[in-house]
């Protein structure tokens, strides 16, 4: 039986941790959190963080830590988080990362590791300005990596692919920017606590999963 297992992926926009989180999720059994997800899923339930979370997001401005805060930890409160968790997108920076220690030291809970994907930015703008996103049921392919059988048309459902404004290079670039003064230091804050694994991200996802599995696959016995 999979022992329960708590980690946390860091990485900067396009490094794979979504992906690499679902494979963690069905080795372990665990429920991965990702920050974008439940942020979504509040305003469109309307509970109160939600409503909060939107009144930032319709000016414009960051939702405040306090609320993505408050979100995670409603969040590992439910059953499918008993197991363990997979935290992708968050902490996002060190306040997040001190609230996070103090959420799971009140529940008598530590984290087993911190998986840090390293590449290249220019490897990351080839990764994400070659997404294409299909405007029917958000399916995702890559002009070079898995392109589509018709171009522009999705082989799922016919519908149109498309290129998000975030996949464009000028905002790729603000989004590392944003990631290397921000959320970066977050390798220091948790190589100083002994829990930073480095990942080589560069590869193909069964190659970068293995790399993982060297590190905590062990943990899964």
């Amino acid at each position: 039986m999979a022992r329960a297992i708590r980690v946390i992926l860091l990485g900067p926009p396009g490094a794979g941790k979504g992906t690499q989180g679902k494979l963690l999720q069905e080795q372990f059994g665990v429920c991965q959190i990702s920050t974008g997800d439940i942020l979504r899923k509040a305003v469109a339930e309307q509970t109160p963080l939600g409503r909060e979370a939107s009144q930032y997001i319709q000016r414009g401005a960051l939702v405040p830590d306090s609320v993505i805060v408050n979100l995670v930890a409603e969040r590992l409160k439910d059953k499918d988080c008993e197991k363990g968790f997979i935290l992708d997108g968050f902490p996002r920076t060190i306040p997040q990362a001190e609230s996070l220690e103090v959420i799971l030291k009140t529940r008598n809970l530590a984290l087993d590791g911190v998986l840090s994907l390293r590449l290249p930015h220019n490897v990351i703008v080839e990764r994400l300005a070659g997404r294409r996103t299909c405007k029917n049921c958000g399916a995702l392919k890559h002009v070079a990596f898995d392109p589509p059988t018709k171009q522009g048309i999705c082989d799922r459902c016919g519908g149109e692919l498309y290129q998000r404004e975030d996949d464009r290079e000028e905002t790729i670039a603000t989004r590392l920017k944003v990631y290397d003064t921000q959320t970066a230091p977050l390798e220091d804050f948790y190589r100083e606590r002994g829990l930073l694994r480095e990942i080589d991200g560069v590869g193909k996802v069964e190659d970068i999963r293995n790399r993982i599995d060297q590190v905590i696959g062990d943990r899964g016995q």
